[in-house]
């Protein structure tokens, strides 16, 4: 085991650059991390890897390795599968990610409940606003706000969100409620955005009877965090394209306002996204149907304001 323990962390380095982002990910120290590889090279007779101050890049040999020790642990992870089907004991570790808004309000409170019903299950999960590369990165379960072209992936669709244009009475007081969508670039309203590396949310497409309108809004920031603008927007610095369930709470209590509701944003799909031999697991399952099943629940609480 102490050798797959090596390949293991040899892996990890390799698909995050570092040994002590592999360190967290695999909750193992740097030190422990910079071990295993050296006695992965020892018993290798061979250089695995070029070291700089800042990131480990695999050298000829690594890249070589890492190609056949990522089948090989693939393979360990199927077969292991593949018992706990037919003993029905799913056990093992579940790396999940999700953005960070979504995350906290839907994702984050189940997980100590799946651990509850699922003993032998530990569950990873990441935060983040960023597009996370799954395959890259050993995700088995992403859950994502949006549109999912990556083909290599599969999805399982858990329901199409609504989405609304809402701002703080003090903003729209200020600068005057937009009647028309095109009146939120004639009028330079301030159209605070989501951006990271990878967004694609760099127009608002609205539902207009003529179809749906891509429309090129501005604004003076914008952030890779959601909860920030949401925090911008009651602070009424501006409008935001929010699903309508994360910020319900505020349009009920009237502290942000729905705005052009004859032409709102298109629909937002909320989904899960996995790797296509991920499905095969048995854990991976169990842990969509419990939170598809959840987030149906959570969601329609939301907007019925419980």
């Amino acid at each position: 085991m102490a050798y797959l323990d090596n390949i293991a962390v040899f892996v990890r380095v390799v698909e995050l650059g570092n040994l002590s982002a592999a360190g967290r990910d695999m909750r193992i120290s740097p030190a422990v991390a910079s071990n295993r590889i050296k006695e992965l090279e020892k018993h290798l007779g061979v250089r695995l890897f070029n070291r700089t101050t800042r990131q480990l890049m695999p050298t000829e040999h690594g890249t070589v390795f890492y190609s056949g020790a990522k089948q090989v642990l693939e393979a360990i992870t199927e077969a292991e599968a593949a018992v706990s089907a037919l003993s029905g004991q799913p056990r093992g570790t579940i790396r999940v990610t999700a953005p960070l808004g979504l995350g906290r309000r839907l994702v984050a409170s189940g997980i100590p409940d799946f651990h509850d019903k699922y003993p032998d299950i530990e569950v990873r999960l990441r935060l983040s606003d960023h597009n996370v590369d799954i395959m890259k990165e050993g995700i088995d379960v992403a859950f994502r706000l949006g549109i999912i072209e990556d083909s290599s992936l599969r999805m399982r669709g858990i329901m199409e969100c609504e989405r609304v244009l809402v701002a703080a009475p003090k903003y729209l007081q200020a600068r005057g409620e937009p009647m028309e969508p095109q009146e939120l670039i004639g009028k330079k309203h301030d159209c605070l955005m989501l951006r990271y590396s990878g967004a694609r949310e760099y127009v608002w497409t609205l539902q207009t009877p003529t179809g749906p309108q891509k429309f090129e809004v501005h604004g003076p920031y914008d952030t890779d965090d959601g909860d920030v603008l949401t925090g911008w927007a009651l602070s009424g610095r501006g409008i935001i394209n929010k699903p309508r369930f994360e910020v319900e709470p505020f349009i009920r209590d009237q502290r942000l306002k729905v705005i052009l509701s004859s032409t709102p944003p298109t629909p937002v799909q909320f989904a899960a996204v996995y790797p296509h031999k991920k499905l095969q697991d048995p854990k991976v399952r169990l842990l969509l149907d419990f939170m598809a099943e959840r987030c149906q629940r959570l969601i329609n609480d939301l907007l019925a304001g419980k």
